[in-house]
């Protein structure tokens, strides 16, 4: 099968960590043909679908994570599989590519949908679900961010559109810096920004779960450095092994039936305590630490769900993951 990878330039990749390199090698084991394109290599003409595709070979190679072999023109009907691995922000170009992609035959698999990826922010979306998220405000308005604080004592504040453990605050009452970090988030009281209850927890670490199909594929606990509140490994987090426990499932099965229905696949989520704080769709991350926290190969689950949905949409076979 062909299978596409559209993500960021190949030298921002991190052979170690990245999950989209690990998802490549799974495919390649798999004996599939694997091409990279990136912003400004998908064209529409005449109602088709092209990519202006390299083929690829990655290795783990320090020097040289990856070899090109060519670079071609691909068709939508000549491609199997499209993985959606460009990194946050979901700016212009990012969604530029999921109204192109919305044009591909629909027998291409694509992980994840377009539309799911057009519908879920991460850090907005979740916020349906106030039985299983600390609690929120989502506001401009000084007044209505100051009450809060008041009223919760102990705060994270944190922009709508942030990734990677970027601009996030920890905020107490009677702080002095609390007027300029709002003020700083929303840009002089201009732009929504996050506001939710400090969950104690958190001191413990955050917890990211991957999701293949709405169900478990691996957990591993994002521990923030010793001069960091942050748990995000961006942001100097260590990865430690943990169980799945009931309240995570309790989570997973809320989320599951939306996830599913919105052709979001592969998905992080990340839980603190007994609370859900993010559903990650662009590029989930942290399947590596996990193969090496457990010895798997976790790469190779997604990248067979991804041949059955491709077969399922040939009307070959039942998906299941």
């Amino acid at each position: 099968m062909n299978f596409v990878f559209l993500m960021d330039p190949l030298s921002t990749v991190v052979m170690e960590k990245d999950t989209s390199f690990a998802l490549m090698l799974g495919a390649q084991e798999r004996n599939h043909s694997v091409f990279f394109v990136t912003d400004g290599d998908i064209s529409l003409q005449d109602g088709k679908v092209y990519f202006h595709a390299h083929s690829i070979m990655a290795q783990r190679v320090a020097d040289t994570p990856f070899l090109k072999k060519r670079v071609l023109e691909l068709s939508g009907e000549e491609v199997d599989a499209v993985f959606v691995r460009s990194d946050p922000p979901f700016d212009a170009p990012y969604l530029l590519n999921t109204w192109l992609l919305d044009q591909l035959p629909a027998k291409v698999a694509l992980i994840n949908s377009p539309h799911g990826l057009r519908t879920v922010n991460e850090k907005l979306w979740l916020n349906r679900f106030t039985k299983i998220v600390p609690r929120t405000l989502i506001s401009r308005r000084k007044q209505d961010l100051l009450s809060f604080l008041v009223a919760e004592k102990k705060i994270v504040a944190k922009p709508t559109n942030g990734y990677g453990g970027a601009s996030i605050f920890l905020i107490e009452h009677g702080d002095k810096n609390t007027n300029v970090i709002l003020e700083t988030l929303s840009q002089n009281w201009t732009q929504e920004i996050i506001v939710q209850r400090y969950i104690p927890q958190a001191q413990n670490g955050d917890k990211r779960i991957l999701l293949l199909d709405g169900e478990v594929l691996g957990a591993v606990l994002r521990v923030h450095a010793p001069d960091d509140h942050r748990n995000n490994f961006f942001a100097g987090g260590k990865s430690q092994p943990c169980d799945v426990t009931r309240r995570d499932r309790e989570i997973v099965d809320t989320l599951k039936p939306h996830l599913k229905e919105l052709g979001l696949y592969f998905v992080g989520i990340d839980i603190i305590g007994d609370y859900l704080t993010e559903v990650n769709v662009t590029s989930p991350t942290c399947l590596q630490e996990m193969n090496r926290l457990y010895d798997q190969k976790l790469e190779s689950k997604v990248i067979e769900f991804a041949e059955k949905m491709v077969e399922h949409r040939r009307g070959q076979v039942k998906i299941s993951a």
